[in-house]
């Protein structure tokens, strides 16, 4: 719908939201069959939405009512509401219904904040960065309907800087509605985020100990499990995310945590656990393209090839982000198909133009993407800024790794480092930030020795033995010479 009568406005937030709105009802806690789980992916929409009648528009149901709520609209408005994925039909439906109301009530704010969380949901869950500038209208119009004590606006402009990984922005918006409402507990999820984003861990985690003190479920178990796994604590992030998935109730909830469950499987390098649960998430919702792109993963390192890049090419077909087609090109790449894998690698850099057009940050991805298979001193000058704004592990590793590709090896272990070492912040296990850092010190063996290098190319290995089709086999032959026998190719013993 045409939002132009309300265009985008701010003001300041001083005057709390009516004190007799509707609280969320706590979820119990089930544990789920599998002991294996995994981390939670630092996005969707967390936002709690103020229950009870906005000054234009009718009552809202609380999520408590789910079971009773068998619309599809007002289904994905209580997942929205209650901090969990929505399902894509639901998500449609919703916007509709809040476009048509806002076309005979134009000043009711919260009916702009949820359709602004509606949109903003839908274009995390399609990878289309124009529905986030319109989630962003929507939600700059709430704020100009009601400049005053409007957390749920705030919230959702945290949840929506995230998406675009301006995790800068996301703290701004967020501690903003941190001030109105410090004892809403969906205030704090966009905030440990946010922070993550940044590479704070100790920010992040003294968020989710506020969080934790208001409120237990299946959003705050997935969300505590994604800041284990960066702290290194992956059996309490399994944990977490098997009682996330055993309580779950919509099924777009309960395949989000079991995509997240396959993805930590992955990074530990169990091939078959981590295609069991990206599978049930599809069975679950056939609309969960994340788990579709680690059936790909997990296929690719099975030697299933042709399912592999079906698997592959379903996700891009309604999520075209660019790490998909990064992903698949290297895989094309790793079977000499160098003619494919270069259409998958243009699909992404125009993904990523596409996305800046929308104020959503592609620059880690584009970086990591330049630095092995395009210009690294362009990587270099992109992920520097990167580092600047938001210097996290990830953006630590890229930066080391593209300094090391553009010549530059003896600046790029200190990023390296930064990377891998907890006491840096680095305290994720990843396979590919041990690579980069063994092949690093590799290039510097004649000052270093060869025991660093060797060192951390094995434990790359030994943390996930397929975690890259095409880097893999050169982790592997950089041991041999080395010195060192080939690490064979089963998966770790994690018993």
């Amino acid at each position: 719908m045409d939002d132009k009568p309300q265009e985008t406005g701010g003001g300041d937030e001083t005057r709390r939201q009516d004190e007799t709105r509707g609280r969320v009802g706590r979820g119990r806690r089930v544990r789920f069959g599998s002991a294996a789980a995994g981390c939670a992916v630092l996005g969707g929409v967390l936002v709690l939405l103020p229950w009870g009648r906005g000054p234009d528009g009718p009552p809202e149901r609380a999520p408590g009512a789910r079971a009773q709520a068998q619309a599809p609209g007002a289904r994905a408005q209580a997942a929205l509401a209650g901090g969990v994925p929505a399902s894509l039909p639901g998500l449609e439906v919703l916007v509709e219904e809040r476009e048509r109301h806002l076309k005979e009530h134009p000043k009711d704010a919260e009916s702009w904040a949820v359709l602004g969380a509606a949109r903003l949901e839908q274009g995390r869950r399609l990878a289309d960065p124009a529905r986030y500038s319109r989630a962003e209208q929507a939600l700059r119009t709430s704020l100009k309907v009601r400049p005053r004590g409007n957390a749920a606006a705030l919230r959702g402009l945290a949840a929506l800087a995230n998406a675009r990984r301006d995790h800068p922005g996301a703290v701004e918006w967020g501690e903003r509605a941190l001030k109105l409402e410090p004892k809403r507990w969906t205030t704090y999820p966009p905030l440990v985020e946010a922070y993550a984003g940044l590479g704070d861990g100790e920010a992040a985690e003294k968020m989710l100990d506020r969080l934790k003190a208001l409120r237990s479920g299946p959003a705050v178990m997935a969300r505590a499990a994604a800041v284990y796994r960066d702290k290194g604590r992956r059996e309490d992030a399994a944990a977490q995310l098997a009682d996330a998935a055993a309580a779950a109730g919509e099924p777009a909830e309960r395949a989000s945590y079991l995509e997240q469950a396959g993805q930590l499987a992955w990074e530990r390098g169990d091939r078959e656990d981590a295609l069991r649960h990206f599978q049930e998430a599809v069975r679950t919702d056939p609309d969960q393209r994340a788990a579709q792109a680690g059936q790909g993963r997990a296929l690719a390192a099975l030697g299933r090839i042709p399912e592999a890049l079906g698997a592959y090419r379903a996700a891009l077909a309604r999520q075209p982000l660019p790490e998909y087609a990064l992903e698949l090109g290297e895989l094309y790449e790793s079977l000499g198909l160098r003619q494919a894998a270069r259409v998958h690698y243009d699909l992404l850099r125009s993904r990523v133009r596409e996305a800046a057009v929308h104020r959503a940050d592609g620059d880690l991805v584009l970086g990591r993407f330049e630095a092995d298979h395009g210009d690294p001193r362009a990587a270099v000058r992109r992920l520097r800024t990167e580092w600047e704004r938001q210097p996290s592990p990830a953006v630590a590793d890229a930066l080391g790794w593209a300094l090391h590709r553009s010549g530059r090896s003896e600046e790029a272990l200190e990023f390296a480092v930064r990377a891998t070492e907890g006491t840096h912040g680095g305290g994720v296990r990843s396979a590919l930030h041990a690579f980069h850092r063994g092949m690093i010190e590799l290039e510097r063996s004649r000052e270093l020795g060869g025991g660093p290098a060797r060192r951390h190319l094995r434990e790359a290995l030994r943390i996930n033995p397929y975690f890259s089709p095409l880097q893999v086999p050169r982790a592997k032959a950089a041991l041999e010479r080395l010195g060192e026998p080939p690490v064979g190719d089963g998966p770790p013993d994690w018993s």
